[in-house]
């Protein structure tokens, strides 16, 4: 599944002193990272113009075992590693000098949606959920994906809405796999997953959650896009950093504005007032604003839907019939009424959705169409 270069990439990115910037100059000299672990510290510091010290973990084992390990975790757990020197990043994260040079993922990425990051405080407000709600009920039919940090607050609330205005959504991680914060998110990781959304991490599988790595998370929810929406924010809120970053990599900012004696629109209406966002006026503006790509307009149909519907079997039937009186039935509960096993059903749902008798909608659950 991996290859030789994830392992000395992981290996060399391992090393005490060797960040995304020295790694990225060292593989682009040397043309991969199995060619930089083998070389020798002298020629890596003539070629590089960096001090001989900071190469001095490149070729020991150490790193060598780690970067197996962390192969062998990922395998088992189904995370793709993704280098950059191999063009693998995300566009637009592609293009930042301080990208990581490995990021790790789980889910699917969609290209051809446009990314659109959004960013708050961890105290929500009414004012900014009620935002939150009606701009992604409002792109709901654009080929949109959207990206948080599923942190309490802000990020939790635009992952939910995204997932049921049924838009793709991604979550940044400031920590390894090996666990999900705050554990209160587990539930939410596992839908975004299961409803076409991806889960990123720069960090390796024992990295935890500690104030630095959530700042360096920022960058990679600022890069990632070409917007960012600041909902709400204090003055001094991990949000003014991601902002920081968006406007360093030339990105598009526009922040929530709101009264200047509620605390969590301080730092909002400060983006504003520096010319480092543009204001929110209203839900129409903002996506006229940030032109989003609609879906091409489908062409009538041939014949209608009811001529081309296959004719259900048995339990084809059952499985209809059920859902047709329980709507928003989940597949636990299809269970439970049917008598039948999910394995069983799950074949079923497929056929009756490719028939266009059902859909489905996020948390695994379906209606009738």
């Amino acid at each position: 599944m991996f290859s030789e270069e994830h392992l000395y990439s992981i290996a060399l990115r391992k090393c005490s002193q060797i960040g995304d910037i020295t790694f990225r100059r060292l593989v682009a000299t040397l043309g991969s990272a199995e060619s930089v672990w083998k070389e020798s510290p002298g020629i890596l510091a003539k070629i590089s113009g960096v001090r001989r010290d900071i190469f001095q973990d490149i070729g020991s084992a150490g790193p060598l075992v780690f970067a197996d390990q962390e192969l062998r975790f990922c395998e088992k757990n189904g995370i793709e590693i993704l280098l950059r020197h191999q063009h693998q990043l995300p566009y637009f994260l592609n293009e930042c000098d301080d990208a990581p040079a490995i990021l790790y993922r789980k889910g699917t990425y969609t290209p051809n949606l446009s990314p659109v990051s959004m960013v708050g405080t961890r105290k929500m407000t009414p004012y900014g959920k009620t935002f939150i709600e009606e701009f992604l009920q409002a792109v709901a039919e654009n080929m949109i994906i959207t990206v948080s940090g599923l942190a309490h607050g802000v990020d939790t609330q635009v992952h939910q809405s995204s997932l049921d205005n049924r838009i793709p959504t991604i979550a940044v991680l400031a920590h390894g796999f090996h666990r999900i914060y705050p554990a209160v998110n587990r539930r939410l990781a596992h839908n975004i997953l299961e409803n076409g959304g991806a889960l990123y991490t720069e960090f390796n599988s024992s990295d935890e959650p500690d104030r630095e790595h959530f700042l360096q998370r920022n960058r990679i929810i600022a890069g990632i896009s070409r917007k960012l929406i600041v909902v709400e924010t204090a003055f001094g809120g991990g949000s003014m950093s991601t902002a920081t970053y968006a406007n360093s990599y030339n990105r598009d900012v526009y922040a929530l504005p709101g009264k200047i004696t509620d605390k969590y629109s301080q730092g909002s209406n400060q983006l504003i007032f520096q010319n480092k966002a543009a204001a929110i006026s209203t839900i129409g503006g903002l996506v006229n604003m940030l032109d989003l790509q609609r879906p091409k307009p489908k062409m009538e149909e041939l014949f209608p839907r009811s001529e081309i519907r296959i004719h259900l079997t048995e339990e084809q039937d059952l499985i209809y019939q059920i859902i047709l009186k329980n709507p928003n039935i989940t597949i636990d509960e299809l269970a439970e009424k049917s008598g039948m096993p999910t394995f069983k059903i799950l074949p079923i749902i497929l056929d009756l959705e490719m028939s266009q008798y059902i859909r489905s909608l996020s948390g695994r659950q379906f209606s009738v169409l």
